[in-house]
């Protein structure tokens, strides 16, 4: 026989009863829809769980969310655009979004945004600085475990390297971070995000054929979104910006590559696909 007082939630971590619980007590609702709703707890409960640890995974430890961005405040960015990747087949087609702009225009928070809807969506996601996967790629090398280290970033779904072109990247490092785009290129998608414009990246990395290296791989199935606008933490403070900083004409992608294949000098891993 059914007994809507029987019914335990699993795992609740909580002796307190729930909101079912006291409507059952109270005779607000029959034992078949009690247990109706007690399932979508238990299910509710579970999926919280399993996002939670898929986004400490992912070392998302700041959630962002695109309901929390201010699309007004960035009236060059197109939101429905935005909206048409948080469907995520970029991800399914392992391609490449470049998020790019001056600092404070919203990158790493669209960046996050999209890689929680990836997670929320059941997606392996991993998400880290540019100078931090160079230094665990460098770190990995100096041990002799490159090659792991490399395989175990291309398993996730979807890479997000944040704030490239903010700090020197260190001798070498355009190398190691190349292995790692080569590793993944037609495999995983990415999400990229940089102050500095596509023709800068021979400075950011400190090696023209590097960057160039790079580019070949990352523009070839990319989608660039340029965010040409202020910086929203300095909004309450733009008077103080200097003129020539708030309208400095923004990041320009040059055009694609005309040649693909490794440059002389470029290392790579087993798969090469150019």
């Amino acid at each position: 026989m059914f007994s809507p007082k029987g019914i335990l939630l699993s795992g609740t971590g909580t002796n307190r009863p729930s909101a079912t619980l006291r409507r059952i007590e109270q005779g607000e609702i029959d034992g078949i829809q009690a247990f109706d709703e007690l399932l979508v707890e238990e299910l509710t409960l579970r999926e919280s769980r399993r996002i939670k640890a898929a986004l400490m995974m992912a070392r998302l430890t700041t959630i962002k969310t695109l309901a929390g961005f201010d699309f007004a405040f960035q009236p060059s960015l197109d939101k429905n655009r935005i909206m048409a990747l948080a469907e995520l087949k970029f991800i399914e087609r392992a391609e490449v979004v470049h998020l790019l702009g001056p600092p404070g225009t919203g990158k790493s928070h669209l960046a996050t945004a999209l890689a929680v809807e990836a997670v929320k969506a059941g997606k392996s996601v991993y998400f880290s600085t540019l100078a931090d996967i160079i230094a665990s790629l460098a770190k990995a090398e100096r041990e002799g475990q490159l090659r792991e280290r490399i395989r175990y970033l291309c398993r996730a779904s979807l890479l997000v390297v944040d704030e490239i072109g903010y700090l020197p990247v260190v001798p070498g490092g355009g190398n190691l971070f190349f292995q790692l785009v080569n590793a993944r290129y037609e495999k995983g998608a990415m999400i990229l995000t940089s102050n500095r414009g596509f023709a800068e990246w021979g400075e950011v990395f400190g090696d023209p054929v590097v960057a160039t290296a790079l580019l070949d791989r990352l523009l070839h199935h990319a989608v660039v979104v340029q965010i040409e606008g202020s910086s929203y933490r300095l909004r309450q403070h733009a008077d103080l910006v200097p003129e020539h900083v708030r309208s400095k004409a923004l990041i320009n992608p040059p055009p694609p590559p005309k040649k693909r294949g490794r440059p002389a000098g470029v290392k790579s891993t087993d798969h090469d696909p150019g």
